[in-house]
């Protein structure tokens, strides 16, 4: 998997997560960042790294979120 493919997954991550405000309010509670931060620093691969690592951390929300995008469940982990 190349940068850019890693980057789209990051990035379907991270629209996932903010269209839950559950989540959302999770992953910033986790990484000490502001909801409205996290979306600005949405080009920032540190904060995309981060999205992943949350997304990986817990199963039913990976498992969601591949679903909801047709991703295999394997492709989040080779994007980190």
């Amino acid at each position: 998997m190349d940068i850019e493919e890693a980057e789209i997954i990051a990035l379907k991550a991270l629209t996932f997560l903010a269209a839950d405000t559950e989540l959302m309010d999770r992953f910033a509670a986790l990484s000490g960042v502001a909801p409205n931060d996290i979306v600005e620093r949405a080009g920032d691969g540190e904060m995309l790294a981060g999205v992943l690592d949350f997304l990986l951390s817990d199963e039913a929300v990976l498992t969601d979120f591949c679903a909801a995008h047709d991703i295999d469940p394997e492709h989040p982990a080779a994007a980190r």
